[in-house]
């Protein structure tokens, strides 16, 4: 069971005015025109728990050995790879970024990366940039390709291979937008886990805030998913749904936060974010109210595992847990399927699967980085 937090009489008075004032209107806050969040629910939801936590417990695993590509091209020797991002102050694709250049290290290659800086006339600007250099191959670093449209053509016009990471909703090549292949865990897997671990951890009695960025495509699919995942169980309640586009965090999210906690008190037990870059900036509005860091609320990120969010978790400072993609591991397969695609060769059709880091299972490490694939891709390379 999870501590309750106490407020004082006046601050009781007016959580309580602002509880009622939430239930008249009757909106969820930073998506108005989505679904209502529900306040209020029964308790539990026993069979529903008892699957959750037999996923999270497998989830939780470290020893799972190598199950991708064990086979492939040999290393194609001299290319230069250019990765345009979305913004490189977002963890995940820094964290990809710098995986690709180990990897490329390694094969012999050299990367070049862009910054979009998280605006979408940067974003076209960069990707703009990246083919008029013509290089062997580009990589769509954390955005949504339909956003660059006139530049994805031009690519694939100039018969650029594009390779994207979280760039369209599911991993694999895609038609429309034409991609090699989208590298990422299955977005359905990570949400699904993410609300699992609050209902297995809650023991089916939770009132959870889910932070999301509706810019994004694939952010806020995965946020819709975690939403209906959450809806499994009738004892976890959505006190609110917030929506703070990722280069806004920063700026937006502490006030967002205090103004959560004024609304909501010791009802608000559990957050979900789709990227544990939220609760970087949540912690200082966290701290000024007085919260523990080891929870209430506790907080789980469903991506991207980058090492200030475990930073966080192992020292109990206002996270729990992350989803972690393995974005080194990631980064490697992205030179991997540049190699295939170099190759003449189809995709690998390799995805990494989900995983759940805690302060238990992460034992001090900084990342979520599995075993077997470097020696895996060296093999398959010549390397």
């Amino acid at each position: 069971m999870h501590r309750s937090r106490k407020a004082s009489p006046a601050r009781y008075v007016s959580l309580v005015l602002l509880a009622a004032a939430t239930a008249l209107a009757g909106c969820e806050r930073g998506l108005p025109n989505g679904p209502a969040a529900s306040a209020t629910g029964p308790s539990g939801c026993p069979a529903v728990q008892a699957r959750a936590q037999a996923a999270v417990t497998r989830a939780e695993r470290t020893d799972v050995p190598w199950n991708g590509p064990t086979s492939g091209p040999t290393a194609v020797s001299g290319k230069t790879i250019v990765f345009v991002a979305q913004t490189m102050t977002n963890p995940g694709v820094a964290g990809v970024a710098k995986g690709l250049r180990e990897a490329a290290t390694v094969i012999g290659w050299n990367v070049r990366v862009i910054d979009g800086e998280g605006t979408p006339a940067g974003i076209q600007a960069a990707l703009s940039e990246a083919v008029s250099l013509r290089p062997p191959g580009i990589v769509i670093g954390g955005f949504d390709p339909d956003s660059t449209a006139q530049q994805v053509q031009r690519a694939n016009a100039a018969g650029i291979p594009l390779i994207g990471w979280h760039a369209v909703t599911s991993p694999g090549p895609s038609a429309k937008p034409k991609l090699f292949t989208n590298v990422t865990t299955e977005v359905g897997d990570v949400a699904a886990i993410s609300a699992q671990w609050v209902i297995a951890h809650s023991r089916g009695n939770a009132g959870v805030v889910l932070f999301t960025d509706a810019s994004i495509p694939f952010a806020h699919h995965k946020s819709e998913l975690i939403r209906k995942g959450l809806a499994a169980c009738a004892g976890v309640r959505l006190l609110a749904y917030e929506n703070i586009p990722i280069p806004d965090t920063s700026s937006r999210t502490a006030r967002e936060v205090s103004t959560l906690l004024a609304r909501f008190g010791s009802r608000w037990s559990y957050s979900v974010a789709i990227n544990d870059l939220y609760f970087a900036d949540a912690a200082p509005a966290f701290r000024a109210a007085g919260e523990s860091g080891a929870g209430p609320p506790f907080n789980i990120g469903a991506g991207d595992g980058d090492p200030s969010a475990f930073q966080r978790i192992n020292g109990d400072e206002y996270q729990a847990a992350t989803v972690p993609e393995p974005l080194s591991l990631q980064g490697w397969q992205i030179a991997d399927e540049f190699n295939r695609a170099f190759s003449g060769r189809p995709a690998s059709g390799y995805v990494a699967p989900v995983h759940v880091s805690t302060a238990a299972n992460s034992e001090g490490a900084s990342s979520w980085d599995p075993s077997g694939y470097r020696q895996a891709y060296r093999k398959i390379w010549g390397r």
